[in-house]
């Protein structure tokens, strides 16, 4: 292959990204295979492809066709992506369109309280700690704490289901929180309920691998009261 072939394909097999999306998707609860599924989807349509299979889709990322097909179907019921028909020569295609997205995007951008909401939940962070904490938090604590949200993109509510997650599991330390933090974003947790929903598989595994230690679990967890964290 020729440099000047090369240069040509790459010209002609271009995709615009609106940079609003790839600054908030993490605020609309997308992950980053999420995104990258839906850009693969937008330039499946440019190229004239309007319902790629999960297979063709596969084929352009690193998960599976399966995987594919279940971020396709959380997507559509989570109001992100919508499945429209339409009309060519008589015959009834399928196409999936990117418009609720756009919509949801200039929702989130739109609202003005947006910005004194997220002032408000990353400054009543510090009173939480320190009420489960029993103290003032350290400087470096303080410091971690902007860390996760400021450099980490961590959503406050989201701290804040790691840090009641840390309680029920009798772990209060920082080290423990972070890595609670680390596991959900390297699973693309971003919302409560993906949270919960990860929780309780994993509290799940465990009970079956290791039923010898349940009834020490079931002993040491009647001595701390059960905190549901994804509850006020």
């Amino acid at each position: 292959m020729s440099k000047k072939l090369f240069v040509d394909m790459l010209s002609e097999g271009s995709l615009s990204v609106p940079g609003t999306i790839l600054k908030h998707y993490r605020d609309l609860g997308l992950s980053e295979e999420e995104l990258v599924l839906i850009l693969q989807v937008q330039f499946f349509s440019q190229q004239g492809i309007h319902f790629p299979t999960p297979d063709e889709l596969s084929d352009r990322m690193s998960v599976s066709a399966s995987d594919c097909s279940m971020m396709l179907r959380r997507l559509i019921q989570r109001g992100i992506l919508e499945i429209k028909e339409y009309k060519e020569q008589e015959i009834l295609y399928e196409q999936y369109s990117l418009i609720p997205l756009w919509e949801k995007l200039f929702t989130f951008l739109s609202s003005p309280s947006r910005k004194e909401t997220e002032k408000q939940e990353e400054e009543n962070l510090y009173p939480v700690f320190e009420q489960e904490f029993g103290r003032p938090l350290s400087p470096f604590e303080s410091e971690t704490l902007i860390i996760w949200m400021d450099q980490d993109h961590h959503d406050p509510s989201i701290v804040k289901a790691a840090l009641r997650e840390a309680v029920i599991s009798g772990k209060l330390n920082f080290r423990y929180i972070d890595r609670i933090l680390f596991e959900w974003k390297k699973n693309g947790i971003r919302t409560l309920e993906q949270a919960m929903n990860y929780s309780k598989r994993f509290r799940q595994n465990q009970n079956r691998t290791k039923p010898a230690e349940k009834e020490q679990t079931e002993s040491y967890q009647r001595k701390i009261p059960f905190y549901n964290w994804l509850e006020k």
